[in-house]
């Protein structure tokens, strides 16, 4: 048995790896980044390797400094986790030639399924379904937009090299076909060193259904049943499940003898994951999936698969990699249950996801649920690298039962500091269409503005974080409200979603108070209250609210919605903005290109500037017609929050 392991990877993952291999009695060793010095999965790890840098290039994908680091600390094996160097084949022969084991693939499996052009061939000659599309080595414009023409639009455009949502863009009509091509052939060139793509036809009502498979080096292979990916935004998954909702017995069948073929194909060894993309218009049907690609590494989402077979997937990595067979035959392994995995994304998700690097004062998670997690209360989330920072996994006799379970995890998860997307989540995991599993990969797209409106609390709901703004300050107890005559009074101000909410507060005894500014007053008497809890009757019906308080933030609990609210700075109303004239960046991020010069005349909408953080593109439009007055950033430069960019001179 491997005996001492070195994670090449930082956050949930590092930590998730960490912990099985501490079960085993194995030592740990981990690698931190400059900006990692003080993350938890250092902290976890039996030993540590600072290896410098910041940016992923000059850390977690330094090939030199993570072998460096194994063999300084006589790290036997090396788990890439998932992302950075996991599907890397050089990586791979490097680990071999140093003498050590890649917890992992062959390196020719990992080439095989690497480009998805070349996989799709082979899967196609291995008599697996694939979606019609053009995955040729000519590349130029015209040839790319001829084939799309001729597959006929609505396309998909993919990186061959991606993977993780990165280097895809659906395309519905001809005239958008170039600019798409252009910004993920950038995309792909930032993120995978290879700009190459290939075109799909876009299968309408389209399911993202998945199998998990493992093989070992003694010619055992197995799958693990199917997970349900579908929902999604900006081709990355949001809420991931297992087994896929109204799953047929033929239907699976002919899923996992596909995904076993797949892995038959290319002598597979380890844990892997056959995508398939699926037509879900009329149910789930033996002839209606096609072979998408195959991720040869644990996934993301692998503990939805843990949850409902009662394995634990890195185990059978590791003992795989130690020479070990499959530790249980197919006919072995049963689904018990149901279950769901949310991820937690440092992102605005009422902002078009924009990444949302910055600090995490104090972080709380509930007990009685599995959350996979890298942060800790002070962690400061860096824009150099991806904006998960959290995984909460539900497991439930039935679909429903998971759902409320999850529901219940993401109300007590509370987090003050940086934006996260968690309350998007709970409106996620409440809405009736994902009940009833009517949805499909671009339904969050579809719905997206409809789930940001149910993002935002009701008149009563802002009543009651005015209430919890006066206890977190000190507002309700003895003699606060005593006055020699007349009725004492409160005001009350803050910031829910950057707009400034105002309450007034009477108080007609020590505990009994009226809250007035919204649609109806409110009369509340305070029951029971604690230094950062309350009950209380209102207008008769009893509430319980439970809060967090630090750095001027209070996030709150309300047993069925988690909301946060910010105290009104004076300082900041009096501050100057940027005004409807300029660019300013909407996160931390990287300038990587400049579509315009000083002098130039612009149209409102117009692309101006495009900037790459957390590994997305984000492009930013002139907001009126003008002329570009002055250019404050350079491509390759770093530009903070609110830094302004571009100023223009709006046309008269």
């Amino acid at each position: 048995m491997i005996s001492s392991i070195l994670i090449a990877n930082r956050g949930e993952i590092a930590c998730r790896i960490i912990a099985t291999a501490k079960k085993m009695g194995i030592r740990t060793i981990a690698i931190a980044s400059d900006p990692d010095k003080q993350a938890r999965h250092a902290l976890m790890a039996d030993a540590v390797v600072y290896i410098g840098g910041d940016s992923p290039a000059t850390s977690y994908l330094d090939q030199a400094k993570i072998l460096a680091a194994a063999k300084s600390h006589a790290a036997e094996a090396i788990h890439p986790g998932y992302g950075f160097l996991s599907e890397n084949p050089e990586f791979v022969e490097a680990v071999a030639s140093a003498g050590l084991i890649f917890i992992g693939p062959g390196a020719e499996a990992i080439r095989a399924m690497g480009l998805k052009d070349k996989a799709k061939q082979l899967m196609a000659d291995a008599g697996v379904p694939v979606v019609p599309g053009y995955d040729g080595v000519e590349q130029t414009q015209d040839i790319l937009y001829a084939e799309a023409c001729n597959i006929g639009f609505p396309v998909m455009i993919k990186a061959r090299a991606g993977g993780g949502g990165k280097g895809m863009r659906r395309v519905e009509a001809a005239a958008d076909f170039i600019d798409a091509l252009k910004s993920t052939k950038r995309e792909a060139a930032a993120s995978f060193g290879d700009d190459h793509v290939l075109i799909e036809k876009y299968i309408p009502r389209p399911r993202h259904i998945e199998v998990q498979i493992f093989a070992d080096h003694h010619g055992n292979l197995v799958h693990l049943f199917e997970r349900d990916c579908s929902l999604q935004r900006r081709h990355q998954k949001v809420i991931e499940e297992a087994p896929a909702p109204d799953m047929t017995p033929e239907t699976r069948t002919a899923m996992t003898k596909a995904a076993i073929k797949v892995a038959q194909a290319i002598g597979y060894r380890g844990a892997g994951t056959v995508e398939f993309i699926v037509d879900g218009r009329d149910g789930l049907r033996p002839d209606g999936f096609w072979f998408m690609e195959m991720n040869t590494r644990l996934q993301v989402e692998h503990p939805v698969t843990e949850m409902i077979t009662g394995f634990d997937l890195v185990e059978w990595q590791i003992k795989i990699a130690s020479g070990a067979p499959l530790p249980v035959r197919q006919e072995e392994i049963k689904i018990n249950g149901h279950a769901l995995e949310a991820r937690l994304y440092a992102e605005d998700a009422s902002a078009g996801f924009l990444p949302a690097p910055g600090p995490i004062y104090q972080v709380s998670f509930p007990q009685n649920i599995r959350i996979d997690h890298g942060i800790r209360s002070s962690d400061t989330i860096s824009a150099y690298y991806d904006p998960m920072i959290a995984k909460i996994i539900a497991h439930q006799p039935t679909r429903s039962a998971a759902f409320s379970a999850l529901q219940r995890g993401l109300c007590e998860t509370h987090i003050l500091g940086t934006i996260t997307n968690l309350r998007f989540l709970a409106v996620l995991a409440s809405h009736p269409d994902v009940a009833a599993m009517q949805i499909d990969t671009s339904w969050i797209d579809r719905h997206l503005d409809g789930l940001n409106a149910s993002m935002s609390p009701n008149d009563f709901d802002l009543d009651l974080l005015a209430l919890v703004h006066l206890c977190a300050d000190g507002g309700i107890g003895e003699g606060q409200g005593w006055r020699l005559w007349g009725q004492a009074s409160y005001r009350l101000c803050f910031y829910f979603a950057e707009a400034l909410m105002e309450r007034q507060v009477f108080y007609l005894s020590e505990q009994t108070l009226r809250i007035t500014g919204g649609k109806a007053d409110q009369l509340i008497d305070i029951l029971h209250q604690d230094r950062d809890a309350l009950t209380a009757r209102i207008n008769g019906q009893s509430i319980a609210l439970k809060w967090l308080d630090r750095h001027g933030q209070i996030s709150v609990d309300m047993g069925d919605a988690n909301f946060r609210i910010t105290r009104m700075d004076a300082t900041d109303i009096a501050n100057d903005q940027a005004g409807g004239d300029s660019i300013t960046a909407p996160m931390t991020g990287v300038v990587t290109v400049l579509e315009c010069a000083e002098g130039q005349e612009v149209t409102k909408g117009d692309v101006l500037i495009r900037m790459e953080a957390m590994k997305m593109e984000h492009a930013l439009s002139a907001p009126c017609d003008g002329r570009v007055q002055a250019i404050y950033s350079a491509v390759g430069e770093t530009a903070n929050d609110g830094m302004v960019l571009i100023r223009l001179e709006p046309k008269a």
